[in-house]
């Protein structure tokens, strides 16, 4: 499914300022021409702050269906239009580089990337992930580290893309269960109790990316 016209985006534009790039704003497709989403200049709803958008700013966003699916997709802006009211014009998705998330059926896929892990005692570990999804992880660890069902972590993930970019998200995490494995080594199968949809999208990309991969084979 495409975004569509009057349909409300919610977005996060790329920034190296950690705290900006967090923050989410609305907007509304006010029209679509060819190629282009046009949106009107994006807002922040508890502030009504306008936040100003510059030729290729880069834009993860997302829209809601009526059955409550949240879609997400990457874009850039391409320019501004004047019609009445000031647009900016951004890239429209290909329908296959959007991805579907139900909240309560995140896609996860197999992969070793690795994850720093910080504990409240200010123990400090490294590890691999044998699965993510935009709900949680699963990362192996040595099994002398103290981590058990409730425990809270800090994580700090390393995303590679298909394009040779690298990213990193970061969020809050509760065990869920530990399997000790015969190497000696923790599965540790954690889900997310604290995290940005901007981290989220960050993974469910990696994710998409991964089983579009997994089809091509």
């Amino acid at each position: 499914m495409l975004p569509k016209i009057n349909q409300f985006l919610f977005l996060h534009v790329a920034s190296s300022d950690e705290e900006e790039a967090a923050v989410e704003y609305k907007s509304r497709i006010a029209d679509i021409d060819g190629e282009e989403l046009h949106i009107e200049v994006p807002i922040l709803e508890k502030t009504g702050r306008l936040k100003r958008l510059f030729l290729g700013d880069e834009i993860s966003a997302y829209f809601v269906t009526e059955e409550g699916v949240k879609n997400y997709f990457n874009s850039h802006v391409l320019g501004f239009k004047e019609d009445g009211v000031r647009l900016v014009r951004i890239r429209k998705p290909e329908p296959d580089s959007i991805t579907k998330v139900q909240r309560r059926n995140f896609l996860r896929v197999a992969a070793d990337l690795e994850i720093a892990i910080k504990m409240a005692n200010q123990i400090r570990i490294l590890g691999m992930t044998d699965d993510v999804g935009g709900g949680g992880i699963s990362f192996l660890i040595d099994g002398k580290w103290p981590i058990k069902q409730g425990t809270e972590l800090d994580c700090w993930l390393l995303v590679p893309y298909r394009n040779g970019s690298i990213d990193h998200s970061q969020f809050k995490a509760e065990v869920v269960r530990v399997k000790p494995l015969e190497s000696g080594r923790n599965q540790v199968m954690a889900k997310f109790s604290q995290i940005n949809d901007s981290e989220r999208q960050r993974i469910i990309r990696y994710c998409f990316e991964r089983q579009l991969d997994f089809r091509k084979r």
